[in-house]
């Protein structure tokens, strides 16, 4: 068994390394302007490694007990055989899928083969001769697998005491080549994507690889409607752009949200943009908003711009506040849209919109990007360039989710400085704020316990403060639109069906030509990008939902608790549980829900803003068509 082990890793790092070589030539300007060939060969490498280990695991962690016996090692041959196949197939199809789709097999391939007859078909008249080719490749090189992988003479039997030593060394070596680092989090596909040509950052994966997570993610695509009740495809299109304050046709029918945003405030040169993403940063801590007081720094900076006193998160993790601000899009009960396969390209971003009025987009963040596909993500959706811990210069503290608050924030400052008068747009995201509450010493006298929640929230206020207190006196203030919003409330819970309270987040627009409110409305994350457009005079074409707060009053916030849709407007709360009707609460706007009776329009508009999303995104209609226009 060690040695068909041993024979088949060998055989297939030849066959993935030669394949990807292959490849990376072929498109070898698309990977020159992307970055060169080392990060595609060596970000392969580190892939090949950990899905190899993955495969090979089982067996070679048993082959001390085993491998000397007959019948286990006929089973491990034929595993690695159909691994083999699997391997060899999914390369050979490779050229063509990247011909067709512009990306390695992933899971459109999944997809075609629930109707062979029809891809059957499509192949056989379109693409002869490139199957044929595939098929004779495909022959031979499974026919040098099979002979290469036959079973040889039995493993020579270990005596009893190297058995568990043996096992406990393999099972190490597998353990940590399928990890594939040391660092916090193991290895993913986000680890070696390392730039904004979606096609390039495929190549170091396997086709295999590629479609194996397709698979996986796949299931966690829960749609909307298979929880809430039913509404027909029109009715819903049609309750659901009039919400969003759409009327008439739409502009294009292929994607019903789509519509001309005008900019309020009209400049001679548009604003730069920086989104200040707080980590747990809920509205409980926040003084200003009838919290604890914990922030005085972020209190006295309210009273310096735009600051929305009932600002509500969408969800409770931070993929779901980042899919909010980057992209506008509307929670479902699925996970967040950065983590799903059918929008790691061509999914609609401010990021891909500004890049087409020549913004340079960013993403700062003091862990490791590559957590919650954020990397991946971003770089096959509008944004350049993805800095992360790895990238940061000596930092000053660094704790188990990263580079502190401080670093993120000096080398946002940094950033800034270098950009000069180029447009530019950076979203950093910060992570002291997270347990074990790990903060440098001498920035704040802690109270009680210093590693506590308590004490970060007060360490991110020091840190926010230090921050804009330096942006101020910089020459990029008078031309940059700051956004500082929480991704969520530290922690979410509660006997109510949507905790709301614990929904309530911090949001404060400002900058060197934003005005000085304080904003009473109700509001949600999905309505800050809308909004910071106009502020920054950018007059486009989008599909976001959210409103444009300057021009217009939603009045309403969208939560996603578990598999529950909440639907705030006014003082009335409309819930949707699985397979349940419509409930109806009166909010207090502090802890208290009391049943109501059921408004059927307010449920009728809540229902087409549960199922909207799940539907838009299956059908892959929200994004940015080429003919967009953007600009006045």
């Amino acid at each position: 068994m060690r040695r068909l082990v041993l024979r088949f890793v060998v055989a297939a790092f030849v066959l993935l390394t030669l394949s990807r070589l292959g490849l990376s030539l072929w498109q070898f300007s698309r990977v020159h302007d992307a970055g060169g060939l080392w990060p595609v060969m060596f970000g392969g490498l580190r892939i090949d490694v950990s899905f190899l280990a993955m495969i090979v695991a089982v067996p070679a962690v048993l082959s001390p007990w085993l491998g000397h016996r007959p019948w286990p090692t006929r089973i491990t041959a034929w595993w690695l055989r159909l691994a083999w196949l699997l391997l060899v197939l999914l390369e050979v199809a490779t050229p063509q899928f990247i011909v067709e789709y512009d990306t390695r097999p992933n899971r459109l391939f999944v997809e075609y083969l629930v109707n062979p007859v029809e891809v059957g078909s499509m192949l056989w008249h379109g693409y002869k001769m490139v199957v044929a080719c595939s098929l004779l490749v495909l022959i031979l090189l499974g026919w040098f697998g099979f002979g290469l992988l036959a079973t040889r003479p039995a493993d020579r039997r270990l005596g009893w005491v190297a058995r568990p030593i043996a096992c406990l060394v393999i099972f190490a070596v597998c353990f940590l080549a399928a990890r594939g680092t040391l660092e916090h989090r193991p290895i993913n596909e986000a680890t070696v994507a390392f730039s904004s040509d979606s096609m390039v950052n495929t190549l170091p994966l396997s086709s295999l690889y590629n479609v194996a997570n397709a698979i996986d993610a796949l299931r966690s695509e829960r749609s909307s409607a298979e929880l809430y009740p039913h509404m027909a495809l029109d009715a819903m299109n049609e309750e659901f752009r009039r919400s969003i304050g759409l009327a008439g046709p739409p502009q294009d029918p292929r994607y019903p949200s789509l519509h001309r945003q005008v900019a309020s405030v009209q400049r001679a040169h548009p604003l730069n943009l920086v989104i200040i993403m707080q980590e747990s940063l809920g509205a409980q801590f926040v003084g200003s908003l009838g919290g604890r007081d914990l922030t005085p720094h972020l209190d006295a900076l309210g009273s310096q711009g735009w600051m929305f006193d009932r600002a509500y998160a969408t969800g409770t993790r931070s993929v779901r506040g980042l899919e909010a601000i980057t992209t506008g899009f509307l929670p479902t009960p699925a996970e967040a849209v950065l983590k799903q396969p059918r929008s790691q390209r061509d999914f609609f971003t401010i990021a891909a919109l500004l890049g087409q009025q020549g913004y340079h987009s960013r993403f700062i963040y003091g862990g490791e990007a590559h957590f919650d596909n954020m990397r991946g993500f971003f770089l096959g959706n509008g944004f350049n360039e993805v800095v992360d811990r790895a990238s940061f210069n000596n930092p000053v503290f660094v704790g188990s989710w990263g580079a502190s608050d401080e670093d993120m924030f000096n080398e946002l400052h940094k950033r800034l400085m270098a950009d000069g008068d180029s447009r530019n747009f950076t979203l950093a995201f910060s992570v002291s704020n997270h347990t074990p509450w790990q903060y440098p010493s001498g920035r704040i006298t802690p109270v009680g316990e210093p590693a506590s929640v308590d004490n970060t929230v007060r360490y991110a206020d020091y840190a926010i403060g230090k921050f804009f207190e330096q942006a101020k006196q910089s020459p990029y203030w008078k031309n940059t639109v700051f956004l500082i919003v929480a991704d969520h409330d530290a922690r979410v819970f509660g006997a109510s069906l949507v905790p709301v309270e614990h929904f309530h987040i911090p949001a404060l627009i400002l900058g060197g030509q934003v005005p000085v409110k304080h904003d009473q409305r109700i509001v949600s994350q999905v309505d800050m990008a809308p909004t910071l457009l106009s502020l920054m005079g950018i007059t486009s074409d989008h599909p976001m939902p959210g409103a444009d707060l300057t021009v217009r009053d939603p009045d309403r916030a969208i939560m996603q608790y578990g598999d529950n849709f909440g639907y705030l407007k006014g003082n009335q709360l409309i819930v949707y549980e699985p397979r349940k009707a419509a409930q109806a609460f009166t909010y207090d706007g502090k802890s208290t829900l009391t049943p109501a009776p059921v408004d059927p329009a307010l449920a009728k508009e809540a229902l087409a803003t549960a199922l909207w999303p799940s539907w838009a995104y299956k059908e892959l209609r929200y994004t940015l068509p080429a003919k967009a226009a953007t600009g006045p």
